[in-house]
């Protein structure tokens, strides 16, 4: 009776299988499904503006405000991850605080830009062209508060953890810990694109 037989030769130690972390591929997988939300809704606004009784107005200046806010942040917080890398600490906080602070500018301009929009007659509940930027606005925002509650944590989790070396040698030494800052990049980079890119789409579509 004949036995089976696997190639168990061991790869050389230059060639490592590929692997993705699977944190990294549950945020990759969720911001793919909400590109995805999001363009659905793009095109829906697309659809519903060939209508007759569609209202053009002007996109506020605070949106735009908001915009360069996001960039500004997420540039930041992309010096953060090369802080932590790099043990600089200090440098890692700051850069932190700052893109908090940012993301805070960016709320305060959003409910500005809103309050914009009512001075000048579009509400929530009245022309569809007005609801629409109202509500893809909004679901923007709730996926910045969802980038902005992480970045909390981190800031008070350093300034509480990493004033040990005991305790930061054991925080980067710990993968799962040590891809956190990489994963809230990642996000935060994302959720400042996609207010770029809605708002290019709401002043030129």
């Amino acid at each position: 009776m004949s036995t089976l037989t696997y190639n168990q030769t061991p790869l050389p130690e230059n060639v490592q299988p590929f692997k993705v972390h699977p944190q990294k591929f549950a945020l990759w997988l969720g911001i793919s499904v909400l590109c995805m939300a999001f363009a659905g809704l793009t095109s829906a606004y697309l659809v519903r503006k060939a209508a007759p009784n569609w209202q053009e107005f002007v996109m506020p200046v605070q949106f735009t405000y908001s915009a360069i806010l996001m960039v500004l942040s997420s540039i930041s917080l992309q010096g953060a991850v090369w802080a932590f890398k790099k043990d600089k600490i200090s440098l890692y906080n700051t850069t932190l605080f700052v893109s908090l602070t940012l993301a805070a500018g960016f709320m305060v301009s959003q409910y500005l830009g809103w309050m914009t929009l009512e001075q000048s007659g579009i509400y929530l509940n009245g022309n569809p062209s007005g609801s629409f930027v109202y509500v893809i606005s909004y679901l923007h925002v709730a996926h910045v508060i969802g980038g902005i509650i992480p970045m909390m944590i981190a800031l008070v989790r350093s300034l509480w953890l990493f004033g040990s070396p005991a305790k930061l040698a054991a925080f980067k030494t710990n993968n799962n810990k040590r891809v956190g800052i990489e994963l809230l990049a990642t996000y935060w980079h994302f959720v400042d694109i996609l207010w770029i890119y809605l708002l290019l789409f709401f002043m030129f579509s």
